[in-house]
Parts: structure tokens; sequence; C-alpha cells
């Protein structure tokens, strides 16, 4: 049985999230703020956390950081936000997806049933036609989940390796954001470009010599996103 944490400073929304989730079969620790998240983390490391952004102390944002720092567990961040920043932010900040308030039941069990499948399939790419990818000085090693820039190690999120992998695997060969949605997250009816383009930001910053200019993971404007060697 997976455990999922919620951190979640809404008593209501908490209870209503977890008997949710219970019904569907899944232990359900809650935490009703980052610190207290954190701390059930390290004690019992859960298979999915959802994160709401607005908590009182630490904040949505820098709990997703901490927790990135410690883990690449799926991370759902909740928000009441729609500005298209504040949801950019979130995912920046480690967050693999995101579901906004108020949300149907369907949706936010879908998406953590698609990241747990994920998690449980491993890092990796579901094809891999080429064991090692390189581009640049990038070396992508596609079944040990190593990415090397240089001599350097890079640490990627299961998400970002996911999302190199699908393109890397067919150097020029363009992936629009639908596309990408449905590969590497699973589920194209329920997201939106904004995954795609925050995931692509992260991929870029630790890939790329210049990320505001770049050379392989590269944007073809109205249409996607595709590697170049």
């Amino acid at each position: 049985m997976a455990q999922i944490l919620i951190i979640e400073d809404d008593d209501r929304i908490r209870e209503t999230t977890g008997l949710l989730l219970e019904d569907e079969g899944y232990d359900v620790v809650g935490a009703a703020s980052g610190e207290d998240g954190l701390a059930a983390f390290e004690r019992a490391p859960a298979a999915c956390v959802i994160v709401d952004l607005m908590l009182p102390g630490m904040n949505g944002f820098d709990c997703c950081r901490e927790l990135r720092k410690r883990s690449d567990v799926p991370i759902i961040m909740l928000t009441a936000r729609t500005d298209p920043f504040d949801v950019v932010a979130g995912l920046e900040a480690g967050a693999d997806d995101y579901v906004t308030k108020p949300f149907h039941a369907k949706e936010l069990t879908a998406r953590v049933r698609a990241l747990l499948r994920r998690a449980r399939a491993g890092g990796g790419s579901e094809t891999t036609p080429r064991k090692v990818i390189r581009f640049g000085d990038v070396e992508v090693r596609v079944d040990e989940g190593v990415v090397l820039k240089g001599q350097s190690a890079i640490t990627l999120t299961k998400t970002e390796f996911r999302l190199l992998c699908k393109m890397a695997e067919h150097p020029g060969r363009l992936f629009s954001r639908e596309a990408l949605l449905d590969k590497v997250w699973g589920y194209s009816y329920l997201g939106d470009g904004k995954l795609v383009d925050a995931h692509v930001h992260r991929l870029r910053a630790k890939v790329e010599d210049d990320p505001s200019n770049p050379k392989h993971v590269v944007t073809v404007r109205g249409l996607g996103y595709k590697v170049v060697t």
C-alpha cells in the first residue's frame, strides 16, 4: 500500500483529501505545515507528496525545494492561485505536477496514480533504442539513470530524466507539448503546456552551457521542443 503525505494547513481540505485517497487504497499521512511535513517525510518517506503552496511559516515553494534536496519523490502541489507565474514557480521549485483548487476527486486520484505508476516503472524511458545517448558534452546512460555533463554527474528528477530521454532518443524529432504530456506524464487529457514548459526550463538549466541561449534542448516556436545533437 503506497503512502501519500498531504501537507495542507486547511484541516477540512487535508482530511477530505485524505479520506478520498484512503478510499482509493492508499495509506495517508497528514501535516498542517511545511516543517511538520518535512519531519513526517524524514520519519517515513512517502511514495508521493501533495503540498499546498499557501502554508503558514515555510511556504509550499520552500517545502518543495527542501523535499527535492532529500528525494526525487513525486510531488503534486495544490494551488488556489490562477497566476501562471505562481504555477510555473511551483513547478520550478521541484513539483512534478499541480492541481488547482477547487479540484475534482477523479482528477487528483488520476494524477496520483499516474505519478506512482511512473515511479514504480523507474526513472528511465519506456523504450530504450539507444542505451547511451550523447549530445554536446552531455551523456545520458539510459539504463543506469545517469546523466553526465563533461565528467560531472547531473542530478535530475525522475520527470526531468524521462523528459530528456524521450526527446534525446529521437534527436531532431519535434515533440508537441501534448505529445510530451502523454509520453512523460501519462495524462495529456488532464495536463497543460505549463507543465512541459517549466520542466524544459529546469532541464536546460542543468544541461545547457547557456540556458538562455540553448543549443541542444530547443524550442520550435508555437509547436514544441526537440533535442539537437
